[in-house]
């Protein structure tokens, strides 16, 4: 079972002022150093986002794949402890992560639920996964209802 991730309407917006903003600040100053220093970070910036932009949310016999614009984050099933629908709560600290560029991802925190790492991209379509380690993932997709079913029934 797969299901898309689909970014909220301000993540939309969030991504694409960025990227007009980075594009339009590389030719502020006329200066080679600048526009390659600059540049260069940008890149850089874009790399790492897209390492962990997420896509879409995969559920095989053995895993949860977090299926990224480059790379697959695996969670396997006999690790986790708990799974449950939790949309994602609003103020929740961003210690390192993406609050909207190129979706939701990275390190957050909640008073509930302790120290999570994030990966979605609309906050109603989430639901918690805590690992035996204790470990704790949010994540979201479309039909976010069916992945918890599936897994549900995976790990009995």
């Amino acid at each position: 079972m797969k299901q898309q991730v689909v970014f909220s309407k301000g993540a939309i917006i969030i991504t694409f002022f960025c990227l007009a903003l980075f594009a339009g600040s590389i030719f502020i100053i006329p200066e080679k150093w600048w526009m390659f220093s600059w540049g260069g970070f940008i890149v850089a910036l874009l790399i790492v986002s897209l390492y962990f932009c997420p896509l879409s949310i995969s559920v095989t016999d053995k895993e949860i794949n977090i299926n990224k614009s480059l790379s697959v984050k695996s969670i396997p099933l006999a690790k986790i402890k708990s799974i449950q629908l939790y949309p994602a709560p609003i103020g929740d600290i961003r210690t390192c992560g993406s609050g909207g560029f190129l979706g939701f991802w990275g390190w957050f925190h909640n008073r509930n639920i302790g120290k999570y790492f994030a990966y979605y991209g609309r906050p109603s379509d989430c639901f918690l996964v805590e690992l035996t380690d204790g470990r704790k993932y949010l994540l979201g997709c479309k039909n976010a209802p069916m992945i918890v079913e599936a897994v549900t029934n995976k790990i009995k």
